[in-house]
């Protein structure tokens, strides 16, 4: 009887030793280290941190709840009206209303927005548009919209973003960025006292850094995450959520189609994947993935140079610039795509996006959210700068209107990527975003009470 007594006790203190060993823990101060601008959109961690918007995504990528708590459309969504959570206030102590909802959103979107005007009404702002809208929902929670405050109490503009987030901005000193706990967050305190960011970090640096304890999260590149693994580094990798794309002009020297056609043909995807990208990224003809949709297989992938000389007809147009971002593997991208394009007879430079701002061709990376198919074709298009409403609510309906865009040969997927980070050994309860960035709000330390 004795020693079953024991043995009971054992169990249950061990039961206890654990759960607090995992159980979160408030405080401590968690380091993040980017490669990028932590602010810099659309995937920018510290906007996410600060900034909230009228609806989220959660991590299945549906629609919920953020600082609006409801909302409803008529006129075939031609209005929507959203009512705002009461008691939520930025930052400096200003109440959230109607009103600076309005202010923000005129000031992060001032032309080709998915409203045609926005007003305040009571608690509730809203929407009008000459077009339906139907998936303004989820439009409303993605980066480009977040809330963040345009005037203060005084009618000064801010000096530094002021918004409902769990962390609020404190300091950016010499590229490292420091956010500390709002403790009346509308959604509740969050577990680390403080976050600091440091930007500009080549990925070797903050790979080094976090296996020597200087920080606690690092970013791991798709074409990065072989080496990653054979380092042993803990990582965790979304689902596809960025589509590698390539944006072509339909003026100057491509205004013909068949031009454009012949490009679409030339470029060799499994090159980009296989080479660049080290077999991480998911080959696409499609602009919504497979897991999405269900019919991304039915266009076709592989490159058929011989298709893309007999489209081109003997016809030389003038040169032509494509423009990619600073990063080095999007710039070994670019390079790989003007040497397929070469190829095929077309003269190409590359160019990095800063300097090229009107390139002929720009090599993009395009946000995959959302778990409905029609909202997230809705955003990729919109990211791409396209302002074209998606009213598919249907495969057959979907499947043509992707087909249409396609058909332009001025958006030509190439690869459906992931995103990866790799957490030290003393953060718990780490899980990401529908962007694949990570939800820093719901992770603990290990060791801090």
């Amino acid at each position: 009887m004795l020693r079953r007594f024991v043995i009971s006790f054992l169990l249950v203190l061990g039961c206890i030793c654990a759960w607090g060993r995992t159980r979160p823990h408030y405080g401590g101060s968690l380091r993040v280290e980017v490669a990028g601008d932590p602010w810099q959109g659309p995937d920018g961690l510290a906007r996410r941190l600060v900034l909230d918007g009228l609806t989220a995504l959660d991590a299945n990528g549906v629609v919920s709840p953020a600082l609006a708590v409801e909302w409803e459309s008529d006129g075939n969504d031609h209005r929507w009206q959203f009512r705002l959570r009461q008691g939520v206030h930025f930052h400096d102590g200003s109440p959230l209303n109607s009103t600076a909802v309005v202010m923000a959103l005129n000031t992060v979107c001032t032309a080709n927005c998915p409203w045609t005007a926005v007003r305040a009404v009571g608690s509730t702002v809203i929407f009008t548009s000459d077009s339906p809208m139907p998936n303004l929902p989820a439009l409303l929670g993605g980066d480009a919209y977040l809330i963040a405050l345009t005037r203060t109490a005084d009618g000064q503009t801010p000096a530094n973003p002021i918004g409902t987030g769990p962390f609020q901005f404190t300091s950016l000193n010499n590229g490292l960025l420091t956010l500390t706990a709002n403790e009346s967050c509308w959604h509740g305190r969050p577990f680390v006292d403080e976050i600091t960011i440091a930007s500009n970090r080549p990925i070797r640096e903050q790979w080094l850094d976090l296996s020597v304890g200087r920080t606690d999260i690092a970013e791991v590149p798709p074409q990065e995450l072989r080496p990653a693994q054979q380092q042993h580094l803990a990582v965790v990798v979304s689902p596809p959520v960025e589509l590698l794309a390539l944006e072509v002009s339909d003026t100057g020297a491509l205004t013909n189609a068949v031009l454009r056609a012949a490009i679409a043909q030339a470029v060799d995807r499994g090159a980009l994947s296989n080479v660049i990208f080290q077999k991480q990224g998911e080959i696409t003809a499609s602009l919504l993935p497979q897991s999405l949709t269900g019919y991304a297989f039915l266009f076709p992938t592989d490159r058929d140079l011989n298709k893309a000389n007999e489209l081109r007809g003997g016809l030389t147009p003038q040169p032509l610039t494509l423009a990619a971002d600073g990063d080095p593997t999007m710039q070994l991208a670019a390079q790989r795509i003007a040497l397929n394009l070469r190829e095929a007879g077309f003269n190409v430079q590359v160019a990095n996006a800063h300097n090229a701002p009107h390139a002929d061709l720009a090599l993009r990376k395009l946000p995959l959210e959302g778990a409905d198919p029609a909202a997230a074709l809705e955003t990729l298009l919109r990211g791409a700068g396209e302002n074209v409403p998606v009213a598919a609510r249907n495969p057959t309906a979907l499947f043509r209107a992707e087909h249409d865009v396609l058909d332009l040969k001025t958006l030509i997927p190439l690869l459906d990527l992931p995103r990866a980070w790799a957490v030290g050994s003393r953060v718990r309860d780490l899980r990401l975003r529908a962007d694949g960035t990570p939800d820093l709000a719901g992770a603990s330390l290990e060791g801090t009470q």
